[in-house]
């Protein structure tokens, strides 16, 4: 099933969130990129408005710009424009939910698995997983930290990320800006 496009600057009503389980957004990618960025799921928000990292409050658009990935605050309708700075944007699991944990273990495991398929056909320099507890449990990586990970995915490096959703408090915006930093020095964006 497809995304519905919600006109920017306007939220999805509570009809079209609840329309929007099971949806996908479709992945941001092309070949060749520095940076794939990969979320655990779709929001219903995300879904609903068929765009990346679009409910208000999640903080990836704020913590890109931190870190200097974009040289200005981004909206989440604006997320092909990543594309010119090579970056692009997928999921673990491409089926939206409310809340990342309705995911059963065993969609983590394939979703490692479409990942690493997608990393084959596209060769990223560097794939950024955002979340360790999704990582974990994808990766089969129970001691995983936040960073860059010892095993590549394909020849890809491979990096952990905090989850920069709202609902996320276990890091604050300066927190995902020094992480995402980081990874924009390894992969040497300038």
């Amino acid at each position: 099933m497809s995304s519905a496009r919600i006109s920017p600057g306007r939220g999805p009503t509570k009809a079209e969130l609840a329309a929007a389980y099971g949806r996908r957004v479709p992945d941001l990618i092309a070949g060749d990129l520095k940076v794939l960025f990969c979320g655990i799921n779709p929001s219903l928000y995300s879904a609903a408005t068929g765009h990346h990292f679009a409910r208000p409050g999640n903080r990836f658009w704020p913590a890109l710009y931190a870190a200097g990935f974009t040289e200005r605050l981004l909206k989440p309708w604006e997320e092909r424009l990543l594309l010119d700075s090579g970056l692009g944007i997928t999921n673990l699991v491409s089926r939206a939910t409310a809340a990342a944990d309705e995911l059963a273990p065993g969609e983590l495991l394939r979703g490692r698995q479409s990942l690493k398929r997608k990393v084959g056909i596209y060769r990223p320099r560097c794939v950024a997983v955002l979340g360790i507890g999704a990582f974990r449990l994808a990766f089969n990586s129970p001691r995983a930290m936040v960073g860059e990970q010892p095993e590549l995915l394909g020849k890809s490096a491979l990096w952990v990320l905090p989850n920069p959703s709202g609902l996320n408090a276990n890091h604050q915006l300066a927190d995902l800006g020094r992480a995402f930093g980081e990874l924009r020095k390894f992969v040497r964006l300038d």
